[in-house]
């Protein structure tokens, strides 16, 4: 059993940020890659009326922004939560929010399209604020926010669970594969 007194003193004295769980950041990077790098290869094999540089640049933008969006970081301390990405990013995305432990009122959970929950926490104007779930260290997290709200979040549990993004992350490496294997079969029989 969590000593919720303890978390709450260590809390106080001691911030804690949590960043998208590595996981599911190097599968999407990796899908991304599977998709788009082909792209300029068979730009210049097709003659396609847009050149392989302006892909390749397309493609290193396209890149960093999925990276940027990738960075997301919650903030946790004595005052309060706050989500948001790294500066050099953060004037292209969203500007993140940030909620004061004590005008946290409850938890609100919503169906998704897929089936799936997510949580929101709501502030004392009934504004909401969707729950992170995603980042690494996501039970400490929900300890962290329960010491400070004495809000029971023991039930909410992350919206997707590792086995599903490993699954992900192997057929995105099966795709890489195939990639491999016909700009390789391009390149020797064409």
């Amino acid at each position: 059993m969590v000593n919720f007194q303890s978390l709450q003193t260590e809390s106080v004295s001691t911030p804690r940020t949590f960043a998208i769980a590595p996981l599911i950041r190097i599968t999407l990077l990796t899908f991304y890659i599977a998709l788009t790098l082909p792209l300029p290869f068979l730009a210049a094999a097709t003659a396609a009326p847009l050149p392989s540089p302006f892909l390749w640049a397309a493609m290193g933008v396209g890149g960093l922004g999925l990276y940027g969006a990738l960075s997301e970081q919650v903030q946790v301390d004595a005052d309060g939560i706050h989500v948001g990405y790294p500066f050099w990013i953060r004037w292209v995305l969203r500007r993140g929010w940030t909620l004061p432990w004590q005008r946290i009122t409850a938890l609100k959970p919503r169906s998704t399209g897929q089936g799936g929950l997510v949580y929101y926490l709501v502030g004392d104007d009934q504004q909401a604020y969707l729950l992170p779930m995603r980042v690494s260290g996501f039970a400490q997290l929900t300890r962290y926010i329960q010491a400070h709200t004495d809000i029971d979040l023991q039930d909410v549990k992350p919206l997707a669970q590792p086995w599903m993004y490993l699954i992900l992350l192997g057929c995105a490496v099966l795709l890489l594969g195939v990639d491999g294997w016909v700009l390789w079969a391009a390149a020797h029989l064409g």
